[in-house]
């Protein structure tokens, strides 16, 4: 575990079937709040509570504390949403319509004040150090490359004009530490006027995180050994060559 975690006071609650005053011991009287709560189904129903219900009466019971001055929530790209029509499967419609539930929250449980609503909409988080599919994790090193390598130019160029998920795939994903960086900012921001922060570009602009070298750490990486695997050759072939050469001279005697 990493050492803040020590620092903090964890408190847990079932958010579909908890009662309202139960939970609202746990929230208490935030001044801001975060949530990252989602999942992913191949269940509309599943999908539509856990992405909405869920996050609505987290919301709720914020907005009970009666002090609550920010909220941040991580929800999905434009351009994920965009597809929902006609690429992605019906059920996948619950995931939206619980997204839709839980901004619609949020918003309430600031006044219906959109200047102290933050929205994060990525398109794809990795980080991590695991793969897997379902939930679909990629981990940080690959991740990292595959950001730094989309956002590239002609990739850039190539994800404006093709449609759907193809658009999709082609856009950078978001490291996890940035979106981490952009809620905890937007939380503790007095600035008195949050953003929506749509796709990873505005997600890395506002966190402040550095650009991500995956690719060019792991092309240095590559050098790196190259030139490692040349010096062992130069040693070590010419060693192996006079061995071989030394067996078959002793075969011709």
């Amino acid at each position: 575990d990493e050492p803040w975690t020590k620092e903090i006071e964890w408190k847990s609650a079932d958010l579909l079937s908890v009662e309202e005053y139960s939970l609202d011991e746990v929230v208490g009287s935030p001044d801001a709040i975060v949530s990252c709560v989602g999942v992913v189904n191949t269940d509309r129903n599943v999908l539509l509570k856990g992405n909405g219900d869920a996050n609505v009466a987290a919301f709720n019971s914020a907005k009970r504390g009666g002090k609550l001055k920010r909220a941040v929530y991580i929800s999905v790209g434009s351009e994920v949403d965009a597809c929902k029509e006609n690429w992605l499967p019906e059920f996948f419609q619950g995931y939206f319509e619980g997204k839709i539930l839980a901004e619609k929250a949020a918003l309430d449980a600031v006044g219906g004040d959109e200047k102290k609503l933050c929205l994060v909409k990525p398109s794809f988080i990795y980080g991590g150090s695991e793969f897997g599919l379902f939930p679909p994790r990629v981990n940080y090193e690959y991740g990292s490359a595959v950001e730094e390598l989309l956002f590239f130019p002609p990739f850039k160029a190539l994800a404006d004009i093709t449609p759907g998920l193809i658009k999709v795939a082609l856009r950078p994903p978001v490291c996890v530490d940035s979106v981490a960086a952009a809620c905890a900012k937007a939380a503790t921001d007095d600035s008195g006027v949050l953003p929506t922060l749509d796709g990873t570009e505005e997600i890395n602009g506002y966190s402040g995180q550095p650009k991500s070298t995956g690719l060019t750490d792991a092309l240095e990486w590559g050098k790196e050994k190259a030139i490692e695997f040349y010096d062992w050759a130069k040693v070590e072939v010419p060693k192996a060559v006079d061995a071989i050469q030394a067996k078959v001279d002793e075969t011709k005697k």
